[in-house]
């Protein structure tokens, strides 16, 4: 391997500064502890594992690719970043376990009227839940967005005996647990079958606000919304208007297109949504799944093989 100095401003155990140094003795690896270390660093530095900024860009001539220890890219291609010919990696094909298992959390807690005994506290609230739980199985999961995270929260509807289908733009890299897939084009077609809509989308300017009126008037009265991707891709009046005139049963949110959400916003009010403060991302084993990404990556970068994880910059994700 070809000598290589590494800047980790990731948040990295000892262990695993040590893992990343064993792939090879050429790498220098270093970890500033201030901002000031950090910008001494940048000329000569050849890789970046975390924060990215458009100044470290500018400062970092030498850049030969970058990771970062998140899944979303949208705000990491700022204009001159994008044109260049620099790789990027994000963690979005490694979020998608815990990132699922979010999304089940809110669809139960809205179908076991979880969520509203949480909220009430009281035992009367029985009533309440009685009148409005229901079953997943024979029903049918809409994903919208079958990148990694769509197809684990596809694999674990099947456990609950769901018919899965799914859009997704280009061609899908397993279609195992999903018994359709369309394009974008058939969108309405999907709301108008599910009984439950999962988000996984990354924020693109095609996807950017897609969740609109129009989306939710085809979308079922008995149906619910569930966002485990970005916020932005839901119009927030939309998601208001829906809720208020029953175009759909209820929302469980871990995005939103305001964040943080005031504290006096109406979906805090709503019985039938389910807001968590957008921590699906939040995992114990996350950061050694980002370090197994980014030796993987060394060692391929190393071997002339294409890294894995890479972002797509003219498409955003």
């Amino acid at each position: 391997m070809e000598p290589m100095k590494i800047l980790v401003t990731a948040n990295v155990s000892d262990a695993q500064v040590k893992r990343i140094r064993s792939i090879s003795p050429d790498l220098e690896v270093l970890l500033p502890k201030t901002p000031e270390e950090s910008e001494a660093q940048l000329g000569d530095t050849d890789v970046i594992l975390g924060r990215f900024t458009p100044e470290i860009f500018r400062k970092a001539r030498s850049l030969k690719w970058l990771q970062t220890s998140i899944a979303g890219a949208d705000f990491l291609l700022f204009e001159e970043f994008a044109q260049s010919p620099i790789p990027l990696v994000t963690a979005k094909g490694i979020v998608g376990t815990h990132l699922a298992e979010q999304a089940w959390a809110l669809i139960l807690g809205l179908t076991r009227g979880v969520g509203l005994a949480v909220r009430n506290r009281q035992w009367e609230t029985r009533r309440a839940i009685n009148s409005m739980a229901s079953e997943l199985s024979g029903k049918t999961l809409g994903v919208v967005g079958l990148g990694g995270t769509g197809i684990e929260v596809a694999k674990r509807a099947l456990a609950f005996d769901m018919e899965v289908v799914a859009i997704k733009r280009t061609k899908p890299s397993d279609t195992t647990y999903v018994s359709r897939v369309w394009g974008p084009e058939k969108l309405y077609e999907l709301l108008e079958i599910s009984d439950v809509v999962v988000l996984c989308l990354p924020l693109t300017k095609r996807t950017r606000g897609m969740f609109d009126l129009e989306a939710f008037r085809h979308m079922r009265p008995s149906s619910l919304l569930i966002n485990v991707g970005r916020g932005e891709t839901v119009v927030e009046t939309a998601l208001l208007q829906a809720l208020q005139e029953g175009q759909i049963a209820g929302a469980g949110l871990d995005v939103l297109p305001t964040e943080p959400l005031p504290d006096n916003h109406p979906l805090w009010d709503m019985e039938n949504v389910i807001i968590t403060p957008h921590v699906a991302g939040d995992s114990p084993l996350r950061s050694e799944r980002v370090v197994d990404l980014f030796c993987a990556n060394l060692q391929r970068y190393a071997a002339g093989l294409p890294l894995m994880g890479l972002v797509d910059k003219q498409e955003g994700y």
